[in-house]
């Protein structure tokens, strides 16, 4: 799909008929423990602080450097969760910011009975430009945490040396290689009930960091 025919917003992701991959970033404290658990293991894992899943691989590869950017983003993990926990996710979630025309005192009140935060930040290409596209976040609160690491996770990936592999590629200019690497990310569709209500179609476009 070229940038002309893609939607401004759109789920793009690896994933089959029961999971869907998201990745996140972590200390190796974090990382070991996840590693050996097969799930996130609090602590050293919070539970009690908003986590952020990312579906975009080149986008979590521009938040973390290819895993070289800081100590605390040095191990890159890929987290298959279950699609209908990631659905309930979208369901539950309201913008990170307040939707136009919403009060404060409204906007106060929708997140405290959203469980889930979403933002929609550009894709990023290969030199981490930014495209006219944008790519999902989805903020975890402490509720949908605890479920994200007992009910939603099927299985812990690390793909830290992937990352590295396809940053040296880029960086040596060889970037048909570094594509050819990357993984088969394809348009994820939601069920149209997942879509309205300060979800999907309501977020405005903001950087988060």
């Amino acid at each position: 799909m070229t940038g002309a025919e893609t939607p401004h917003r759109q789920v793009r992701a690896l994933y089959d008929a029961t999971t869907i991959r998201v990745y996140q970033a972590y200390r190796h404290e974090i990382a070991d423990a996840a590693l050996a658990a097969g799930r996130f293991v609090s602590p050293p894992f919070s539970l009690s602080r908003m986590t952020w899943i990312k579906p975009s691989f080149l986008w979590m590869m521009y938040r973390a450097g290819w895993g070289h950017k800081d100590e605390g983003q040095a191990r890159i993990l890929a987290i298959d969760i279950t699609r209908e926990g990631f659905e309930w996710a979208v369901a539950h979630a309201c913008a990170s910011h307040p939707p136009e025309g919403m009060s404060r005192t409204d906007y106060e009140a929708l997140k405290a009975r959203s469980p889930v935060r979403i933002q929609w930040d550009p894709e990023r290409d290969l030199h981490f430009q930014p495209l006219p596209w944008r790519s999902l976040q989805l903020g975890l609160g402490p509720e949908a945490s605890r479920r994200y690491v007992e009910d939603w996770t099927v299985r812990i990936e690390e793909v830290t040396p992937l990352a590295h592999a396809i940053g040296a590629l880029v960086a040596e200019g060889r970037l048909e290689e570094a594509r050819g690497m990357l993984p088969g990310e394809r348009v994820y569709g939601l069920p149209t009930s997942h879509q309205g209500q300060g979800r999907l179609d309501v977020e405005r476009d903001r950087h988060r960091r």
